[in-house]
């Protein structure tokens, strides 16, 4: 009975991650880096600042811009934080902007979550609409977005980064020629 148990547990598990892509097929890549030819336009990032003031990406013309979607109740996002500010501090001299956009957040929580370990700015979006426009549902954090040099989308990460593998693909893309 239990072995019969064990059975069905495992085959709930495999149906719904083949589920995940709604193809029947194998769920997508967690760490995707496109091809410069299949680089789509992104759309407008724009929006209110989570310690005020306004941000548009076109102040940051020319530059590699990493969006990392986070929320302060969401444990991977604790996990990379570190991380992520350690990748900012090594590639921003290589012309690399950080921008954190806060999803599903009360806004004193998200000051508190990246006070004093986070120089980097942050977009407060509680309604998660920048993060749908890039196919990211508020339930699948953290979720990383690299646009290369004219803002096009060249990599889309779904999980949690350690400094040591997300900084060669910041990299590898703060080095393709303009």
């Amino acid at each position: 009975m239990r072995r019969l148990a064990l059975i069905a547990a495992f085959t709930a598990a495999l149906v719904t991650l083949t589920a995940c892509s709604g193809t029947g097929q194998s769920p997508p890549s967690l760490v995707a880096v496109y091809p410069v030819a299949e680089r789509g336009e992104v759309q407008k990032v724009a929006g209110d600042l989570l310690d005020g003031g306004s941000y548009d990406i076109s102040s940051h013309a020319g530059d590699v811009v990493v969006i990392n979607f986070w929320a302060s109740w969401c444990g991977p996002c604790r996990v990379e934080k570190d991380d992520l500010e350690q990748t900012y501090q090594a590639t921003k001299a290589s012309g690399v902007a950080f921008l954190g956009v806060n999803i599903r957040d009360d806004r004193d929580k998200a000051k508190q979550f990246i006070a004093g370990q986070v120089s980097y700015p942050s977009l407060f979006d509680p309604a998660s609409k920048l993060a749908l426009t890039f196919n990211i549902p508020p339930t699948s954090l953290p979720a990383t977005i690299i646009l290369d040099r004219q803002h096009r989308v060249a990599a889309m990460i779904r999980k949690a980064m350690l400094r040591s593998d997300l900084e060669p693909i910041v990299a590898q893309i703060a080095a393709e020629s303009a």
